[in-house]
């Protein structure tokens, strides 16, 4: 219910959209066009395109035009956009899980949740989202080496043409899959998708410094301010070098959200001092390096599903990519399948 708050909150502002939610059009858009912008030669070729930058940007967006479906839909897909942490890294309340030592599957955590008292609709599960998202484009980009590969080889004519519409198909479901990664990771550079302090400060808890309350907090910020001030040029160039070594998705994805929930803080320093206000370059300045953090991580994740799925197997029986791309593997069981 109380992301129903933060809807009404941006209705009762005329200068802000009703299609906005999570970062806005313009946020979601700017950071997976970035992401697919900085790809490395290593990816491949119809990746590499203003065209496939436009189509990831616009797909970034699309986990939040479709909710609102009904159940079981929208429990398991809106509560998908965010996590609320405290300070520390616990979710929701004291005894909550950590984010540090998240459960192995949702079911554990939604467990946990309520062992702590929570509501499980209340917490979020953003992290298992960018999990999940990561894991599926690993298998799509696994299918698509096995396709391209087995289609350059195949001497067959007929069977030669499946792969190539296999590989065309599975290509609009990459460039999907990234659009979908592409919005949750985009949730986890915003600093109101990670904490309870998620629509002004949260007003059961101490403000001794005397933030905002105001529940126009969070649509304002990541709608039109953000709108009005993020620019692609900005936000590629504030991006940073790429973190490829040493990858752990389990620790990877706790340590992007932790370093998102440290501008919790600054970000409500700066609300407070008038950063947002239109003559200021701070607020301008923030939502730039939120947007490049969202970008880069992307880009990395990007480039490391694809690393991933070299050394992956798909299909069934299954077959192992490192063989079919060597050439001693047939996989058309495996990818046309025998019934």
């Amino acid at each position: 219910m109380k992301r129903i708050l933060i809807v009404a909150a941006v209705l009762s502002l005329a200068v802000i959209p009703a299609s906005v939610s999570a970062w806005g059009n313009t946020g979601h858009r700017l950071i997976g066009m970035a992401a697919v912008r900085g790809l490395p030669g290593e990816l491949p070729a119809f990746l590499r395109t203003p065209g496939a930058a436009a189509e990831v940007g616009e797909l970034s967006r699309e986990p939040d035009r479709t909710k609102g479906g009904g159940q079981p839909h929208d429990r398991e897909r809106d509560t998908a956009h965010f996590v609320d942490m405290l300070d520390d890294g616990r979710i929701m309340v004291a005894g909550g899980p950590s984010i540090d030592a998240l459960p192995r599957l949702k079911s554990e955590y939604d467990a946990a949740l309520i062992a702590a008292g929570s509501d499980v609709d209340d917490a979020g599960y953003l992290p298992y989202a960018i999990m999940d998202g990561y894991q599926q484009l690993v298998r799509d980009f696994a299918t698509w080496r096995v396709l391209n590969a087995a289609e350059a080889r195949e001497r067959d004519p007929g069977k030669r043409a499946w792969y190539r519409e296999d590989r065309i198909r599975r290509e609009a479901l990459i460039l999907r899959d990234m659009g979908y990664l592409g919005h949750y990771v985009g949730d986890g550079a915003q600093p109101h998708h990670t904490t309870i302090h998620y629509n002004g400060w949260n007003r059961d808890t101490p403000n001794p410094e005397g933030f905002t309350t105001s529940r126009q907090t969070h649509g304002a910020f990541e709608g039109a301010f953000t709108s009005r001030v993020a620019r692609l040029d900005t936000v590629e160039a504030a991006m940073a070098a790429p973190a490829l070594d040493g990858f752990d998705l389990r620790a990877r994805v706790p340590a992007y959200l932790r370093a998102t929930l440290t501008q919790v803080t600054p970000f409500y320093v700066l609300e407070k001092a008038g950063g947002f206000a239109e003559s200021d370059a701070r607020g301008g300045a923030f939502v730039t390096a939120r947007l490049a953090a969202g970008a880069s991580e992307l880009r990395d994740l990007f480039v490391l599903a694809w690393r991933d799925s070299a050394d992956d197997a798909i299909g069934w029986p299954a077959v192992k990519v490192a063989e079919v791309e060597a050439g001693t593997a047939d996989p058309w069981l495996a990818m046309y399948g025998e019934d």
